[in-house]
């Protein structure tokens, strides 16, 4: 009886061990990473192929993305590292262009094992690791990268996943060749800035081959006539019109009939005949008994408005008694007028915006005293509507040596 017991006794102890022996449990343990690594390898492939799919503008579909949470996207800032539009606009590219993807957060315990994977199968893969502190844990003895906060915010990024982050640059659709960089040239009033020899010149502004508005010139007349192939087609019973060097469809004939002491005058917002006082019902206590106007010259069958006293809702009709000349200039003063300016003056301010005025001939801005000094826009940026505009620089800003607020406006 006790043998018996002895040989059960020694083949109990014998299970025991085989069972709890160390080489027993190095086998599960070797397997278990085994596992965990393959997993952490294939959360990575799939990390890294969704990523190079986005660089290439093409799209990964597989089940793993869906699973791990994996999102990849552009990421453009400016100079004042801010997240801005991934275009060019106006030939500017954004300063920093990124590519960022990201997955679910890693189990903390696979920190170590994740960033071996990295250093084994992807050496070359450029800022590929875990995000942690605002930082980009990369494998190897690498180091790690910084990551903008702009970009973590965008992104919202949290510690514990695995980022890929690659900067690239914006192709441009066209080659664009441009004049050498130089300091650039503000010419003074009678000059226009031109690119000759090399470098850019003041030169005297030719005012025989450039007329303002919707002139052209006549080298037979020696003079500025109306463009006609800038005439509109104006509905019925209006006509074409040129007013003060720019064609407007009026209707030539008024039919508003005004009292004693008024006179119809032509409405530039509404395009309508209204009746105003009139200014030659009124005698001119001042030496000036007959005021003169500018006028305006077309070629033969043009039909041309004689300019009156009459002014826009942004303008005031002024007097020079020394040559007996009566026209209209900027009034600031109207801005909050909705018929003069229909928007909320407000929001038109700041270091991006800011209002000018629609001058629509150099001649017209020779009379406003505010603007000597200036040179005067006369482009497709800037209307010459003679109201007041509200001009957006964007992220270029407003060059306050050039502008003079409410009547100039020049973005740097």
């Amino acid at each position: 009886m006790n043998i018996f017991m002895m040989i059960l006794i020694a083949v109990f102890m014998l299970g025991f061990y085989m069972i709890s022996s160390p080489s027993q449990r190095v086998i599960q343990q070797e397997t278990e990473y085994a596992i965990t690594k393959s997993d952490l390898r294939s959360i990575a492939e799939c990390t890294s192929a969704v990523h190079n799919a986005q660089i290439r503008g093409e799209t990964f579909q597989d089940v793993c993305v869906e699973q791990n949470g994996i999102r990849s996207a552009f990421v453009c800032l400016n100079s004042n590292m801010r997240v801005t539009n991934c275009e060019i606009v106006k030939n500017k590219k954004p300063d920093y262009t990124y590519i960022v993807t990201a997955t679910n957060t890693i189990n903390a315990d696979n920190y170590n094992k994740m960033l071996e994977i990295l250093e084994e199968y992807f050496p070359d893969a450029g800022t590929f690791g875990i995000f942690m502190n605002g930082k980009i844990m990369i494998g190897g003895t690498v180091g790690a990268r910084i990551v903008s906060d702009a970009i973590t915010d965008e992104m919202n990024l949290e510690d514990g996943q695995l980022v890929y982050l690659t900067q690239y640059e914006i192709p441009a659709e066209d080659t664009i060749f441009t004049a050498p960089v130089q300091t650039d040239v503000i010419c003074p009033i009678g000059t226009i800035k031109t690119y000759r020899f090399g470098r850019w010149q003041c030169i005297g502004y030719n005012t025989k081959t450039d007329c303002g508005g919707d002139m052209i010139w006549d080298s037979e007349l020696s003079a500025c006539v109306a463009d006609e192939s800038k005439k509109p087609l104006c509905a019925e019973q209006q006509t074409a019109v040129l007013v003060d060097s720019v064609w407007e469809c009026i209707n030539p004939f008024p039919e508003k009939v005004c009292p004693n002491g008024m006179t119809a005058r032509l409405n530039y917002s509404t395009l309508e005949w209204e009746c105003v006082t009139d200014p030659s019902a009124s005698k001119n206590t001042k030496k000036c008994e007959n005021l003169t106007h500018g006028a305006i010259f077309g070629a033969v069958g043009t039909t041309i408005r004689v300019p009156t006293s009459s002014c826009t809702d942004c303008e005031q009709q002024i007097t020079d008694y020394d040559t007996c000349e009566t026209f209209c200039i900027p009034d600031p003063s109207k801005l909050d007028n909705k018929s003069c300016y229909p928007g909320n003056t407000k929001e038109c301010s700041g270091n991006n915006k800011g209002f000018y005025f629609g001058f629509p001939t150099y001649s017209y801005a020779n009379k406003v005293s505010a603007v000597k000094g200036y040179a005067i826009p006369l482009d497709k940026q800037h209307s010459q509507n003679r109201k007041f505009n509200c001009m957006d620089c964007g992220d270029q800003g407003i060059d306050t040596e050039r502008s003079i607020p409410p009547y100039i406006i020049v973005c740097k």
